[in-house]
């Protein structure tokens, strides 16, 4: 890597770092030149682990002998040092977690791929808000969910909010995008999926009951802030579940509900695999083992 202190904050090479806060100059800029940023050495240290090449980085002093390590592979790569008011002026905002990592983003994934590897996996459509889809990836790493799907109008999980706030979990679930539900629903039932939509309707299973005999492949699928899921999402839909409530509430936070139902489905496989186990070990035949 090759260390440079910030003189001039009008120069080329910073342009990745200018007016992050200005999410239309983000959303024009990332696609076009395939970059994402990850924010603090932590999330840095994912993204490279997940096999991302960085293009550059953006640090304060302190932070200068962990980025060498991290950047130890790529010699050629820039590190740029400043002080924390350059810093500011530069991104617009105050770098409190040290440094920042312009990353060439991951080729993307195939959704038909990515379910034909999976078992469990979260669908989001058109879910507006990058801290909300954050907070979903950061639910499916540590809930044990094996993948992401995202409609095409669903917010960029490599926005650095979303990164931010996921931890970097971004970085580590597979997520792909899908075709619109003319295309996408078919695909769920071709690769063998029960599309299990959450949504306030009157036929509605309550979660509780349906973990009971979740099955086997299964896409929970999560609607946009406030609207839900559209038209087109429901009739695409296999089953729908959802959360009950009390005292007068009627929903809750999209992230919240994603967190809920992967705990309640976790809880309950792990619960059949048990009684599994338990079934062999006694001898006892298992629902479906017609064996004499």
């Amino acid at each position: 890597m090759r260390v440079e202190r910030i003189g001039d904050l009008a120069v080329d090479e910073l342009a990745d770092y200018t007016s992050l806060t200005d999410v239309a100059l983000r959303k024009v800029r990332e696609p076009a030149e395939g970059l994402y940023l990850a924010e603090s050495p932590k999330v840095i240290e994912r993204a490279l682990d997940a096999g991302h090449r960085p293009r550059s980085a953006l640090i304060l002093e302190e932070w200068l002998p962990r980025v060498v390590e991290l950047f130890a592979a790529f010699p050629d790569v820039p590190v740029y040092v400043g002080e924390s008011a350059q810093l500011e002026q530069l991104t617009g905002f105050h770098m409190h977690r040290g440094a920042l990592a312009s990353m060439h983003r991951p080729a993307p994934l195939d959704p038909v791929d990515l379910l034909r590897r999976s078992r469990r996996v979260v669908v989001l459509e058109d879910l507006a808000d990058h801290t909300n889809v954050g907070a979903i990836f950061r639910s499916v790493a540590a809930l044990g969910a094996d993948a992401v799907l995202l409609s095409p109008g669903c917010a960029d999980p490599l926005y650095r909010r979303a990164v931010r706030v996921s931890m970097g979990a971004v970085l580590q679930v597979p997520w792909a995008r899908l075709p619109d539900w003319r295309e996408a629903g078919p695909l769920f039932r071709e690769e063998g999926y029960a599309l299990t939509a959450f949504a306030l309707c009157d036929d509605a299973e309550d979660l509780a009951d349906f973990v009971l005999a979740a099955p086997e492949r299964l896409a929970l699928l999560f609607g946009t802030e406030g609207a839900g899921l559209s038209r087109r999402a429901l009739a695409s839909s296999a089953r729908t579940v959802q959360i009950p409530m009390e005292h007068g509430v009627d929903s809750l936070n999209v992230a919240t509900a994603a967190a809920l139902a992967l705990w309640a489905v976790r809880t309950a496989d792990r619960g059949r695999a048990s009684q599994a186990v338990s079934n062999r070990a006694n001898g006892t035949s298992e629902p479906g083992d017609h064996r004499s």
